[in-house]
């Protein structure tokens, strides 16, 4: 490189064994000097943190400045010492993708945190001899491939989501190798690598082609054969205890893994290595001031447990010696290499240390309160006399950061990389990167300004673009939860308990049928191309579903009455959107430029789903109809952005907006962001809250008359008869499930003129009813934001070693807790009793009667991470987002409502660590039966996005309550919440055609099409009972022709390709779409005949079929007036099918206007 780029003259230690200290490194001048000395250096650069957080952030600055070089993590495992948990499958997979890299590297930087570095880790020979390579052309045996992947730890799933997962479907195998970014999908053709693509676990579809992949084993130790026999005499030879009764060498001994099993690796191998083992010989250390003292407190740590832990007879432990290197091994270690100190503070020069010159970076924060508000910034532009590097997180605060300059006429040149910078000479650069701190040099004199010295702290998420979720999927899918003994509803029969798939030959043809079972034992099977009449049984406990005798009069009876129920129900249903529809409501102009620039200011990328309900949002203030939208998403996935872009179309449009929250608390947080979020515009926000006084309060809501506010937040005392808007444009309630009754018929009162935007994660079930029947609209956002763990959740009785465990394992990776004591009374005992405990926490107390002050104070302090345990009531459940506190404890669980529990877990899990939700139960005393349902549905939906599928539990567990009010829910108990949704859908759309709804079919069945041929998903194409359940239903639910095309798509790319009787299955149901809307009612044909019922209100042109009779009276003829008959050769299955479909193209034309070929006797 002729071009010298390096900023700093960087004094480098000799040999090995000495050492140098750098002084006076600020903000990112620490990993600016890191990298410039590892770009020198032809070798291994190894840099020592203190803790994962700070590996974190330097990792991210070192990637910014070195781009040539390869950064490696080597992550910790996240779990305590002698931990009863295994590391994430992520962690474990960047680990051995490190660990195989490291001994090939000529020239790169690893960073590792101290006490990562203090783990043993297993034989370099472990690594070498384990890796399997797969290319195109090679030949495979698919039975012994997959005793080597069991062998290497490899997990044999039905879907493969994550890393060390692997599934075999005929001649595919799908495969999540550890170290790869995408799982690989492999096409066998006979027993040959056909092809190697890579696919998208989220949508399992393909997407490009690869020539080959390595394959690391799954975990850090071995499980073939001859390992596991070592690691059972060791075992037995290690410990004096009765090894039948420890679960762990039980579980081994029968090829199970473990969880925990990662804190036995001595007895895995003969020896054990560390870290210092796989570096290359050329490798030079850079270290952090401080690890002295992780080291030393790492190994308290371990000591204490191994103290705690050893007690259990059935899970005896290894001493920590063989765990973890000694302090003092590990620095002589180190001493070994020459190593540089890096320290922030200056010392004096010496031969030994050198100052590099580098001064304290600025804070430049922007103050929308002053005239100019970037003063700051322009006077040290003005001082600074060499060259400034601003870097922006993403393109849109790019843009946002062009325009703030502009202000004061300062125009940056956009760069690439910071390479380019430092060779270009632009006085002023600009870039993207995401960078917490800047720097500042003095020879060169160079700046570095990064947003968090202008912005203070954002908070950024890089994200993935997923595809929105399908509203027909993420409706309880209906029928993943099948069990056997499951009630479902079979719209002709009743009610009957689900036992399962399975193949019955019929007339010479095999079809698959689910098997229904009925009172007294009768048993129904139905074929699954009739699917679409069976729904899933909600309404009531499935103990207590009613179970119906198969051709009995109750089941007609139920279905009549309640059809007649669903009339009226529409009937008033109707009535409301009348009301609404007459009422025009204020219809916003479409957005523009400036709201352009709004969105732009989002620091996160929009998720595929969030993108969707924004758009149907804009569509629904922008219609003349007053909008009533519910956006369902789970906590912390994005509505609040939703609600403050119906914001600012509302402001930009002249009205007013309020924004009504249930907690003062919550008020307080909305009033910031948006706040923060309206700062660029002339937008006046006010909140009123008991944080104001009430001199404030009073003139807050005289400028609210005058029309002077734009945005009012507050608490339902915004409903209040003495708050007056000017002008009220749109209404946002958030967490709507807090609200009362009679507030809710307060707002009531408003929905007819103003918009209305509900948020909630869990909306309570007459909510989730009024949208679900279409009274309100619905957008659900379950994508979660990108790398996000779901929430381990534990039901578990109260017991202290628990309790501590459970907060240690917190504390001890530098997370925080959240302690749930709901009463007011108890709250000091309880918080005195942790201290007690866990005499090394800080614990701090909030509850609902503090004084404001006090209690704001309380909840920034725990943000700000001044101490580590909040013992608090629920007014949390709507608090602060604090992404370091990863733990929730709640005791008393059982006296929450599922939608206050799931809100309350809601509160941890905001980052990428693993969460914790601990669900306490009182030890000893008796839980009630609902208490016990309800803690088992949340330990259940422990994915993210669960809240929607938490809330139709409960309305399942309360029976849903009747949409208006008071005939309640005994209708639905009968007929089960599905099909009665399903009635009342068709209801409504019969009554807005004017015509009465149909009482004794409330639900058409669709066609019946028989054609004696085989159409079905074979087990051996698709061997997943769940998998074919939900394709069937898929294929029976499609609406179009075009849907069929898309799901044969995706089912040749996961599945491969289609057997002959999955295409049959599509056409079948392909004509299906095709005689619906004809009025047929069925189709049933043979090899020579067949036949075609027409229902009563039929489509077709009575002078096509006399026009057919005519012309071919051999072939064509009526019997009865609703039956036509055909003739015709029909032996193979192409045949018939082009048959059919032939003549019910025909039957589909208008007749031509040619006179009838008769025997022309007849003038």
């Amino acid at each position: 490189m002729p071009v010298d780029t390096t900023l700093l003259s960087l004094p480098l230690a000799k040999g090995p064994g000495d050492k140098m200290h750098w002084a006076g490194l600020h903000g990112a001048a620490r990993a600016l000097a890191i990298a410039e000395a590892a770009s020198q250096h032809q070798g291994l650069s190894l840099v020592i943190t203190t803790d994962t957080s700070a590996s974190d952030s330097l990792e991210q600055e070192l990637r910014f400045f070195s781009p040539t070089l390869p950064v490696l993590s080597f992550p910790d495992w996240e779990t305590l010492p002698y931990d009863r948990f295994s590391p994430h499958q992520d962690i474990i997979s960047q680990r051995l993708r490190t660990l195989f890299q490291l001994p090939q590297v000529t020239q790169g930087i690893l960073v590792v945190p101290m006490t990562t570095l203090l783990h043993r880790l297993p034989p370099r020979s472990f690594l070498g001899g384990s890796v399997l390579m797969l290319e195109l052309g090679q030949r495979l045996d698919i039975e012994r491939m997959r005793l080597d992947l069991d062998s290497a730890g490899y997990r044999c799933v039905d879907t493969v989501y994550e890393h060390g997962d692997y599934a075999v479907r005929g001649a595919l195998l799908d495969l999540f190798p550890m170290g790869s970014k995408l799982p690989y999908r492999i096409d066998l053709f006979d027993d040959e690598i056909e092809t190697l693509r890579t696919f998208d676990p989220e949508s399992q579809r393909s997407i490009d082609k690869v020539e080959r992949i390595h394959l690391l084993p799954a975990k850090e130790f071995p499980l073939d054969k001859s390992a596991l026999t070592g690691f059972r005499a060791r075992f037995r030879e290690r410990f004096e205890v009765d090894h039948r009764r420890c679960p762990l060498y039980q579980d081994l001994s029968e090829g199970l893994v473990p969880p925990g099993i990662e804190y036995y690796l001595p007895l895995f191998f003969e020896e054990l290595s560390t870290l210092f083992d796989y570096l290359p010989d050329s490798t030079r250390l850079f270290t952090l001031p401080g690890i002295e003292g992780s080291a030393e407190h790492f190994w308290t740590d371990v000591r204490n447990r191994h103290a705690e832990q050893g007690v259990d007879p059935t899970r005896p432990l290894l001493p920590p010696g063989e765990l973890f290197l000694p302090v003092e091994e590990c620095f002589a270690r180190i001493k070994s290499f020459a190593r540089t100190i890096c320290h922030q503070e200056q010392l004096s020069d010496s031969s030994q240390s050198k100052d590099l010159g580098c001064l304290p970076v600025p804070e430049l924060p922007i103050d929308n309160k002053l005239d100019n508000p970037l003063q700051a910034l322009q006077q040290f532009l003005q001082a600074h006399s060499g060259r400034t590097l601003f870097v922006a997180e993403t393109a849109g605060r790019r843009e946002a950061l062009i325009e703030l300059l502009a202000r004061i006429d300062q125009r940056p040149q956009q760069v690439d990389s910071w390479l380019d910078f430092v060779t270009s000479d632009h006085p002023l650069a600009l870039t993207i990167a995401p960078l917490d701190q800047g720097l500042l040099t003095q020879s060169p004199a160079v700046a570095l300004i990064a947003e968090s010295q202008l912005f203070g702290q954002r908070v950024m998420q890089r994200r993935r673009r997923g595809k929105a979720t399908d509203m027909g999927d993420a409706i309880i899918r209906n029928l993943t939860e099948l069990r056997e003994g499951a009630p479902v509803v079979h719209i002709d029969h009743g009610v009957g308990r689900y036992l399962g798939l399975t193949n019955l030959t019929v007339e010479d043809q095999e079809t698959e049928f689910l098997v229904l079972a009925y009172a007294e034992e009768a048993k129904l099977y139905v074929p699954v191309a009739n699917l679409h009449l069976i729904a899933r049984y909600s309404g009531s406990e499935d103990e207590s579903a009613p179970l119906h005798r198969l051709g009995s009069e109750q089941w007609q009876k139920a279905k009549r009455k309640a059809a007649e129920k669903v009339r009226d129900v529409a009937a008033e249903l109707l009535d409301v959107y009348a009301r609404r529809a007459a009422r025009a409501g204020f219809s916003f102009s479409a957005p523009e430029r400036d709201y352009q620039s709004f969105a732009d200011d989002f620091p996160f990328e929009e998720t595929a789903d969030q993108e969707a309900a924004i758009d149907a949002v804009l569509q629904d203030m922008t219609n003349p109809q007053p909008m009533d939208r519910l956006i369902c998403g789970d906590v912390g996935f994005g509505k609040t952005e939703v609600a403050m872009r119906a914001a600012f179309l509302a402001v930009h449009g002249g009205k007013q907006v309020a924004v009504l929250v249930p907690t003062t608390l919550l008020a307080q947080q909305h009033y910031n962001s948006f706040k923060d979020r309206f700062a660029n515009w002339p937008v006046k926000v006010e909140v009123m809250s008991r944080f104001k006084s009430a001199k404030e309060v009073k003139a807050a809501v005289g400028e609210l008359a005058d029309g002077k506010v734009d945005i009012m937040i507050g608490t339902h005392k915004l409903l209040q008869e003495d708050v007056k808007f000017q002008d009220l444009g749109l209404v946002i309630i958030d967490e709507e499930h807090r609200f009362g009754v009679r507030q809710k018929e307060q707002l009531k009162t408003l929905r007819s003129e103003v918009d209305v935007l509900t948020l909630t994660a869990t909306p309570i079930p007459r909510t989730l009813n009024m949208s679900f029947s279409g009274m309100r609209d619905l957008s659900i956002i379950a994508t979660p934001p990108a790398r996000r763990l779901s929430v381990k959740t534990f039901v578990m009785t109260q017991q202290k070693p628990v309790l501590k465990e459970a907060i240690l394992r917190e504390l001890l990776r530098g997370g925080q807790v959240y302690f749930l004591h709901n009463e007011v009374q108890t709250i000091e005992k309880c918080a005195a009793d942790l201290a007690e405990l866990i005499p090394e926490a800080r614990i701090g107390v909030s509850h609902g009667q503090m004084p404001e002050r006090a209690l704001e104070q309380v909840m920034r302090d725990f943000y700000h991470r001044r101490f580590n345990i909040l013992v608090t009531t629920t007014i949390i459940e709507t608090g602060i987002d604090v992404p370091s506190a990863n733990t929730i404890i709640i005791e008393r669980a059982d006296k929450f409502g599922l939608a206050q529990l799931h809100q309350l877990r809601g509160r941890v899990g905001r980052s990428h660590h693993q969460a914790y939700a601990y669900l306490l139960t009182p030890d000893g005393k008796k839980v009630t039966r609902d208490a016990e349902k309800r803690l088992e549905a949340l330990a259940a939906a422990q994915d993210l996005g669960a809240g929607f599928t938490l809330a139709t539990h409960d309305l399942e567990i309360r029976g849903a309550g009747e949409l208006l009010g008071d005939g309640q829910s005994g209708q639905i108990q009968a007929v089960g919440f599905t099909l009665y949704m399903e009635m009342l859908e068709r209801a409504v759309k019969a009554i807005k055609q004017g015509k009465q709804p149909e009482l004794d079919q409330p639900l058409g069945g669709g066609t019946d099409i028989n054609l004696r041929l085989a159409a079905l998903i074979p087990d051996d194409y698709l061997p997943d009972v769940h998998a074919r359940l939900i394709l069937y239903k898929r294929i029976a639910n499609a609406n179009d022709d075009e849907s069929l095309r898309d799901l044969q798509v995706e089912m040749i790319d996961r599945f491969g390709l289609l057997p002959e009787q999955v295409k049959t299955l599509f056409r079948v149901t392909a004509l299906k779409l095709r005689c619906e809307p004809l009025g047929i009612t069925k189709v049933d044909v043979g090899a020579e005949h067949g036949r075609i019922e027409f229902g009563a209100q039929t489509e077709i042109d009575p002078m096509v079929l006399v026009r057919m009779i005519q012309d071919n009276p051999q072939r064509y003829r009526l019997e009865g007036a609703t039956m036509f008959r055909f003739n015709a050769p029909m032996a193979g299955v192409e045949l018939r099918l082009n048959t059919v479909e032939a003549l019910i193209d025909r039957l589909a034309q208008a007749p031509q206007d040619t006179p009838a070929k008769g025997k022309g006797k007849r003038p």
